[in-house]
């Protein structure tokens, strides 16, 4: 067998030996693929700087947070699936499908002429973005050997964090200077050169036997993240916790999730094989993945609403300052993916990680409304490179445990639940950080009443330009009262980074594979040269 990085007949040196692909040829591959995590990405978060301008334009006040709980519960719906068919019918079909179907949703939302449309067709971009994010991975797991692996997940994890920070800096922007429907414009233009990219440069083999996919697992996982998250963002909100609507949904997710492991035990090929969770590094992983997503999304995403509201600079500049939190997550993410190629080992960055996002929330809820930004520059930088050296590591860890007729499911599932996750964590925390306001609105703002809850939730929506006409007391104790509000939702995120910490401690390590792929029928640590992929 060819040795790692053997140097073919044209003098370029193949990742992964005789078979394997080239340094230039993955990174043509990459550039499609890194559009794609580009359009999913930025869509999960573009939108935030603009509602208050939505909800203006369109109105349904009420509905305004299925704006981006729509997209996250059909992206996290659909992810296993996609994995699945995947793996049963070859990557790039179902990549370049995920791409279209983002498009479509995407054209369709910047015409919405009412909440309710945008909603539904917020939920149809989930349905292609969620497809786009695991298929991504997926791709990068049949190209690149687990060895090497690492540097090339960094640039997409890179990618991925860059575009959840920049996403509301380009949705401010977009909407002050044209018009908020460019946030779903402005789509087109890069989906279609991906599709281009990939057309052109990924040649991915296509399984061509004949299988049947498990739709009625697919239902079941469907139904139960959905009821799951309605409990999660209706509670303590539209409906009281103890409420019989809460409780009958809450009792509704359980049953369902127990439908589904029913089903996935009988099905003779079920989306979710239940004999992963038998592999310690993909249940580790699993488990990590959605911890990460919940503090992720659900904390890091209110920090564009600090800058907004306590600082009083514009959607643009709010973007703007999170420079620091963005360079941090680039280089824990490049920089472990480097190190891990050279190291050949993985479970030393989550674990110095998730150590890091303790004590960088731990440093985010000690932001007052004076606090100096150099302070607040270092803190996010901190808090970054935990991010950044988590993120990619437990789909690398996954994908070199598994074998290769997994590769897909395994991966997708492990993106399932970091997914799951940011949607959980972002409807939790926001829960808490609404709450407090009221809380605090009405320590600070005695006159507030009953009115307190509507005032949170006003504060929530405003835009500084809206905030700085109010009088200077009531102005003052808005800012008193967020402050006080995000310092809780930064305290109530450390628990869980430190489960995370718990989780890296007990993943094991595992040689990484030396070549791209391993035969349907080998374990996981046997190589064999992988097939040419993409033309020169």
């Amino acid at each position: 067998m060819a040795a790692v990085g053997e140097v073919s007949a044209g003098g370029a040196e193949k990742i992964g030996g005789e078979g394997g692909l080239t340094h230039r040829q993955i990174m043509m591959a990459l550039s499609g693929l890194m559009l794609g995590m580009l359009l999913s990405a930025l869509d999960q978060t573009i939108v935030s700087t603009a509602l208050p301008t939505i909800v203006g334009d369109l109105g349904g006040l009420n509905h305004l947070s299925w704006v981006v709980t729509a997209y996250l519960l059909t992206s996290t719906a659909v992810t296993p699936l996609y994995g699945k068919l995947s793996d049963l019918y070859g990557r790039k079909r179902l990549f370049q499908f995920a791409i279209v179907v983002f498009l479509i949703g995407s054209a369709l939302a910047g015409l919405s002429q009412n909440m309710g449309e945008l909603i539904a067709f917020r939920a149809l971009q989930g349905i292609g973005g969620g497809g786009i994010f695991a298929m991504v991975l997926s791709i990068i797991g049949d190209i690149v050997p687990p060895r090497q692996r690492g540097k090339y997940q960094g640039y997409m994890g890179a990618v991925f964090a860059s575009a959840s920070v920049f996403g509301p800096l380009a949705g401010g922007f977009l909407t002050d200077q044209i018009s908020w429907r460019w946030i779903f414009y402005v789509n087109l233009p890069i989906g279609i050169f991906a599709l281009v990219v990939t057309s052109v440069v990924l040649k991915l083999p296509v399984n061509k036997l004949r299988h049947k996919v498990d739709f009625l697992g697919s239902g079941l996982v469907s139904a139960a993240v959905t009821t799951l998250l309605l409990v999660t963002v209706w509670g303590g909100q539209t409906y009281a916790w103890g409420s019989s609507t809460i409780i009958g949904l809450t009792v509704a997710s359980i049953a369902l999730v127990g439908a589904f492991i029913w089903r996935e035990a009988k099905a003779a090929e079920p989306i979710l094989p239940l004999d992963l969770f038998r592999n310690r590094v993909f249940s580790v992983s699993s488990a990590m993945g959605f911890i990460s997503g919940f503090a992720l999304f659900g904390a890091v995403i209110y920090l564009p609403e600090y800058m907004q509201m306590v600082r009083g600079v514009s959607p643009t500049g709010s973007g703007l300052m999170l420079i620091p939190l963005t360079l941090g997550i680039v280089v824990g993410s490049v920089g472990s993916g480097q190190m891990i190629s050279r190291m050949g080992k993985y479970r030393v960055f989550p674990i110095v990680g998730s150590a890091m996002l303790v004590g960088g929330f731990y440093m985010l809820s000690l932001f007052r409304a004076h606090t100096p930004y150099y302070v607040e520059a270092a803190y996010m930088v901190v808090t970054g490179i935990g991010l950044g050296l988590s993120i990619q590591v437990i789909v690398l860890a996954t994908q070199n445990a598994v074998s290769m007729k997994e590769m897909g499911t395994a991966t997708s599932a492990v993106t399932f639940f970091r997914t799951m996750g940011g949607a959980i964590g972002t409807s939790f925390f926001g829960n808490i950080l609404v709450n407090r306001l009221t809380h605090n609105m009405t320590v600070l703002l005695p006159s507030a009443g009953a009115s307190a809850k509507g005032a949170a939730t006003a504060a929530m929506s405003g835009t500084p330009a809206a905030m700085s006409h109010l009088p200077a007391p009531v102005h003052a104790a808005i800012i008193e009262s967020f402050v006080r509000s995000l310092h809780v939702v930064f305290l109530w995120a450390i628990p869980f980074a430190v489960i995370s910490l718990v989780l890296a401690l007990i993943l094991p390590e595992r040689p990484l594979r030396s070549t791209a792929r391993a035969h349907h029928g080998q374990e996981p640590g046997e190589e064999m040269a992988a097939p040419m992929l993409l033309a020169e």
